[in-house]
């Protein structure tokens, strides 16, 4: 099992819409990222996001590109940026297909260093908008490792600083 976890893209300033929706180079970003997953042909069974615009049009993005036809639906539980871990951790070791979650931070941070190394405070990736963590769970031991990570500053180089 997959679990594919993603900051949202860049949205824009709540001064300017209170409903924070994708920037234009939030947009550009996602559409990177998606772009390299679809090419590289990342299956995806079920897409969650946290409800906030943000995250939904992020999670459209990824559906459109990776599960045609796949309901995209708001999380059960919290998944904003101070939730608990809880959630969405317990939820994931029942799962049996892929799932990708579109949320924010420092909840994701957080779960991703939950489920890899048992501590919400290890630090064990660093998100930037629009990034994809790949966590696999070992079907035996049903520990979680990070399988792959990529973000928009693979594509853009010249304008991220990378």
């Amino acid at each position: 099992m997959r679990l594919y976890l993603v900051q949202h893209g860049e949205a824009v300033p709540e001064d300017v819409d209170p409903d924070r929706p994708l920037s234009d180079i939030g947009r550009a970003d996602v559409s990177r990222v998606v772009g390299f997953l679809a090419e590289a042909g990342v299956p995806v069974d079920r897409i969650l996001h946290s409800g906030k615009t943000r995250a939904r049009q992020t999670a459209d993005a990824f559906a459109a590109a990776l599960a045609p036809g796949a309901v995209v639906a708001q999380t059960e539980g919290g998944i904003a940026p101070k939730d608990p871990t809880d959630w969405l951790a317990e939820a994931a070791a029942a799962w049996t297909d892929d799932v990708l979650v579109v949320g924010h931070l420092p909840f994701m941070g957080r779960v991703v260093s939950r489920l890899v190394a048992g501590n919400e405070d290890a630090g064990v990736v660093a998100f930037t908008p629009g990034t994809v963590v790949c966590l696999k769970r070992d079907d035996d031991s049903g520990a979680w490792a990070v399988a792959a990570m990529v973000g928009p500053t693979l594509f853009d180089r010249t304008t991220r600083g990378v």
